[in-house]
């Protein structure tokens, strides 16, 4: 079986390098991308603002005292997700097996590649050609497993590369701090840290049941990243391309209020389960079906998301695009594409944060109670007038 070569690549600040391109002075200054000053968090930050000590998920108050000097900017989810898609469509032309693990994060298997053209040498040219398309910088990693390849990435940054070669994983990793492992974050930190654990070639060391015994399961996979063990395949992006919903009235509707109230009712259900999953969507279709079974759809890319307010509206106009005939609706439709998965950074932009929460609480108690639990407004049916509560002292709230 041939040597693995797993290609990993980072858009380096990728929020701030976006900016960058779309206004060239703010070239050499610190930057920093978040959302409102008052309550927003660091979603994105230059490297000369981390001089400062200014990092991803702070809050920006602190990032604006620590760098009073530092350009802020709301940020612009549109065209972080234009650049993203631009990364992604050079990369599903040139690499066999491509998962997208973040909006602007990437796994590549370049195995075989070797007999054809030298994997190190392929993967130059590929950097090449992102940052001469796109203007972007960008760092990559390549070595036998995604975790070594991540770390590769991370030491060859910024916009740098850096190849560590089969048999010199574990040189390569001993003598960096342990926070380099994916996936230890400051908790874990800290307790390794009392266990005198702060660099990789004492957990390369360390019995795996020592590691077991402090945390769990994952202190054996924490002893396999440090020795530079990790057997996971890189999972192409699009193994699961959409989600969809669809309804089907026993009666065929002819008005627009109750086609809206039961789009928003899949939007609801669909933004949902996409929530459940971790995932964004990039793209929205709807699909109707009229009375005399003709069907119609539209699509259109969106800004990636998982939010039914920001959802909704984009359905809501795609419906009145496709209701153009004077006939009855049998069946309506909905999908969500172009899926990745979850990223925090997402979640940093205006309300996002404060919008994300509320979401988490909303699930919560769905998954909880059931997903029936809690309903908007707008995804119910209008109640008649005469099946009010007759001893209602305020009947208002039951009327839409």
């Amino acid at each position: 079986m041939a040597e693995r070569a797993i290609l990993h690549l980072d858009l380096d600040t990728f929020f701030v390098s976006v900016e960058r391109l779309k206004n060239a002075r703010l070239c050499g200054r610190p930057v920093i991308v978040g959302g409102a000053l008052e309550r927003g968090v660091v979603a994105s930050c230059s490297y000369e603002a981390r001089r400062f000590g200014v990092y991803s998920g702070m809050a920006l108050k602190l990032a604006r005292r620590l760098c009073p000097e530092a350009v802020f900017i709301r940020g612009n989810m549109a065209d972080y997700s234009y650049y993203s898609r631009l990364i992604t469509s050079i990369l599903e032309e040139e690499v066999p097996v491509l998962e997208k693990a973040s909006i602007d994060e990437f796994y590549a298997d370049l195995t075989g590649l070797d007999r054809y053209y030298g994997c190190w040498k392929w993967a130059t040219r590929l950097r090449k050609r992102i940052l001469r398309e796109s203007g972007l910088p960008i760092s990559l990693g390549l070595s036998t497993s995604k975790s070594v390849a991540k770390i590769a990435t991370g030491e060859a940054k910024p916009n740098n590369q850096l190849y560590v070669q089969s048999g010199r994983e574990k040189p390569f990793l001993a003598p960096l701090p342990v926070q380099k492992i994916p996936g230890v974050g400051p908790k874990t930190h800290r307790t390794l840290a009392t266990m005198g654990i702060r660099h990789i070639h004492t957990l390369q060391q360390m019995p795996p049941s020592v590691l077991q015994t402090a945390f769990g399961k994952w202190g054996r996979l924490l002893w396999e990243r440090a020795n530079a063990i990790d057997p996971r395949p890189v999972t192409p992006h699009r193994q699961r391309k959409s989600l969809s919903a669809e309804r089907t009235f026993p009666q065929d509707l002819f008005d627009l209020p109750s086609l809206l109230t039961a789009l928003s009712a899949l939007v609801e259900k669909l933004a949902y389960r996409l929530r459940q999953l971790g995932m964004y969507t990039g793209l929205i279709a709807l699909k109707i079906r009229y009375a005399d079974f003709r069907t119609f759809s539209q699509q259109t890319k969106v800004p990636y998301t998982a939010f039914d307010e920001e959802i909704l509206p984009v359905a809501t106009t795609l419906l009145h695009k496709l209701y153009t005939r004077r006939m009855g609706i049998r069946m309506l439709g909905i999908a969500f594409g172009d899926l990745i998965p979850q990223t925090c950074q997402l979640d940093f932009f205006d309300d996002r944060l404060r919008t994300t929460r509320l979401y988490q609480a909303v699930d919560a108690l769905r998954n909880k109670y059931g997903p029936h639990i809690l309903k908007k407004a707008a995804s119910m049916p209008p109640t008649p007038l005469h099946q009010l509560p007759q001893h209602s002292k305020n009947p208002l709230p039951y009327v839409r």
